[in-house]
């Protein structure tokens, strides 16, 4: 279990690099509500449930994907340094696989489970759901106020930017984007302003337009998407 650092030694940013913040926004706002759809969910109800399996079988592939790349590129820089050790995050990071194991063999018992037997099968992945989001919550607050801080006093920004754009680097296009999905709409309108215009400023017009209009237009409200597009100078 995750032992929680006490709210009171929470560090400010100070305006240093933050690998983790945005897309753990993104991470946590859609683990919550799937974990909310599945609580009311009718397992009965064979369309919703394969609907609901699929999303929750395509976030833990995400959440899957995230992990990897902590391990691959911020882990991988913490270890080469002798003041830093990963031990801790390391065996976190083996508990989130195995729950998404065992997660997968819910759904199936679900899917596999007889019409009689689907609420109370459902009942049991919803339960272990909230169990893995309840830890994955915790382990990232962990990163957040006690990783991050490592970081800081090891890297420089120059240098923090540059394992994120090595993450970013080792992504197919399409898992880019669906990352974008999740996390354009949990973020503060200033953030996302600055994500995009970097964006903007930084990749060509064609992949720059379809971050806009397959993750930003269809994920935000009106009144969010209206905020962007006056910052940015988009097309209406």
């Amino acid at each position: 279990m995750t032992q929680v650092p006490s709210l009171i030694d929470t560090p400010e940013l100070a305006g240093r690099y933050d690998l983790y913040g945005i897309v753990h926004k993104g991470l946590r706002k859609a683990q919550c509500a799937l974990l909310g759809r599945l609580g009311t969910a009718d397992f009965e109800n064979s369309a919703e449930t394969a609907e609901l399996l699929a999303d929750l079988r395509a976030l833990l592939a995400l959440a899957a994907s995230h992990v990897e790349h902590e391990d691959r590129h911020i882990h991988l820089a913490l270890r080469n340094h002798a003041a830093a050790s990963t031990e801790r995050l390391d065996d976190q990071h083996e508990d989130h696989r195995q729950a998404f194991l065992q997660l997968e063999e819910l759904a199936l018992g679900l899917e596999r489970a007889l019409p009689k037997r689907k609420a109370a099968a459902g009942r049991k992945l919803y339960l272990a759901f909230s169990a893995y989001v309840g830890d994955d919550l915790l382990h990232m607050y962990e990163e957040e106020t006690v990783t991050a801080p490592l970081l800081w006093a090891l890297f420089s920004d120059a240098e923090l930017q540059a394992i994120e754009m090595a993450i970013l680097g080792s992504l197919p296009p399409e898992k880019n984007m669906t990352f974008l999905r999740i996390m354009i709409p949990a973020i503060s309108r200033d953030e996302r302003a600055a994500m995009l215009g970097g964006m903007k400023n930084g990749v060509p017009p064609q992949i720059f337009n379809a971050v806009i209009e397959f993750a930003a237009r269809p994920n935000l409200t009106a009144d969010d998407f209206a905020d962007l597009s006056g910052r940015l100078g988009l097309a209406a």
